[in-house]
């Protein structure tokens, strides 16, 4: 059965509802549908009671009992106490006295509130002081009871559906703000999945196949990205990117790397002056110095049989060819900011790349997952397997199936945890 606590008074352990508590509740709800039973979750709920007139603790006790449902009630008698334990132990309701030694009107619940922002509130006004009453519900409160017109059941069924009202709308918070986040995400995406920029009418025309997985355990994008280029003279740019850790800082340094390097781009920016200033961009828009940025990055001049070829701290390059798929890893650099203003810049180099050839540029999420015990991971030794399987393919189904292969080698041991960036590139004109 309930129990007034003393002041400052720690509630009772939880215990399981008796058959009668049940019974009440059920009769408090007038037959109807009662979802507060499955809110409590079989235990009783914590109701902390701010109230310094020992009489109307008493009356508030004599309630509870009446009710028959059971109650851990904990008493504090000014709102410095109630604080402490509002502080120790976030009870499912607060009854509030307007009227207090340290806290008059308003000014006690706006502290509650604040300290407790989601227990339910329901204020105790006197006969003459509605008013106040009314005024607390605007402020925040879920409800209010008149001390002198309390019966047990219209009393406990007042803390019940102020709980329910609570839960309610924090739910309907929580919703909002998933909303929010999800069109965060959407705005990311779209930032980091753009639409390769392309020639109306190109000397040398590129066909693009590019795939984006998000990490199996984030809920937000991951700092991958990728672009493709073609400016007015008709060479061909490309760019597959990882900026390092997960969340919505990383994904939105990735998109800001993104539209940095295609402008940059736009603008005749090339070689080791395109990556310097890409780690300016990086240096001064990253959150913090432990994060930097891999990429690799080419180009591809009209009619050349050949693609030029910068790395900073990124794995290697499928190369198809009609004879099969090798994997070239060209000299590099390091990750960007991680040597800030490295004066050896990073270096070019030319790859030749046959008639009827394709690349295929990726981001090491392809190629680090686990694919049994210990540290085994699939690495590229592993992917240049998969792709000498499938060297026949067209663009789409080969890239699709490396995906799927390596989803499927690391599903046992965790899955692929890192986002999946795939960047496909064969030019269809004969050179």
């Amino acid at each position: 059965m309930a129990s007034t606590l003393g002041l400052g008074a720690r509630p009772p352990a939880p215990r399981t509802p008796s058959p009668r508590a049940a019974d009440a509740l059920r009769q408090a709800s007038d037959g109807e549908p009662d979802d507060s039973l499955a809110l409590w979750n079989g235990v009783p709920p914590y109701v902390l009671l701010i109230e310094d007139d020992e009489g109307d603790a008493v009356l508030v006790e004599e309630l509870v009992d009446d009710s028959g449902i059971d109650v851990r009630l904990g008493r504090a008698a000014s709102l410095a106490d109630a604080l402490d334990l509002l502080a120790a132990e976030p009870p499912e309701c607060v009854l509030l006295d307007l009227h207090l030694p340290d806290a008059q009107g308003l000014d006690g619940l706006k502290k509650v509130l604040a300290v407790s922002a989601e227990a339910a509130v329901v204020v105790l006004t006197g006969l003459s002081e509605e008013r106040a009453g009314l005024s607390a519900v605007a402020a925040g409160a879920q409800d209010y009871l008149v001390k002198g017109r309390l019966e047990p059941d219209v009393f406990m069924r007042a803390i019940r559906y102020a709980i329910q009202r609570k839960r309610t709308e924090l739910a309907a918070v929580a919703l909002e703000a998933g909303r929010l986040r999800a069109e965060e995400n959407a705005r990311l995406e779209r930032g980091l999945l753009p639409t390769p920029l392309l020639l109306d009418a190109p000397a040398d025309a590129v066909t693009v196949c590019a795939r984006y997985h998000p990490g199996r355990a984030q809920t937000l994008l991951g700092g991958d990205f990728y672009d493709v280029v073609q400016t007015p003279d008709g060479a061909t740019h490309a760019v597959v990117g990882d900026v390092s850790g997960h969340g919505p800082s990383e994904a939105a340094l990735g998109v800001c790397l993104r539209v940095a390097w295609r402008s940059f781009v736009m603008a005749g920016a090339r070689d080791a002056e395109l990556l310097g200033l890409l780690e300016q961009i990086l240096l001064a828009e990253r959150s913090g110095p432990e994060i930097f940025a891999t990429l690799v990055s080419l180009t591809r001049a009209p009619g050349s049989r050949a693609v030029s070829v910068q790395r900073a701290g990124h794995p290697g390059f499928l190369l198809r060819s009609p004879g099969g798929v090798e994997l070239r890893t060209v000299p590099g650099g390091p990750a960007l900011g991680i040597m800030p203003g490295w004066g050896a810049g990073w270096p070019v180099t030319d790859v030749p790349v046959e008639v009827g050839g394709a690349v295929m540029l990726f981001t090491d999420g392809l190629i680090e997952g686990r694919v049994g015990p210990g540290s085994d991971r699939l690495d590229e030794a592993g992917l240049l397997e998969i792709a000498r399987r499938h060297t026949g393919l067209p663009a789409e189904p080969f890239v699709d199936s490396l995906i799927q292969a390596a989803q499927g080698l690391a599903a046992d041991w965790g899955g692929l945890a890192d986002d999946v960036a795939v960047l496909h590139l064969e030019w269809n004109t004969p050179t």
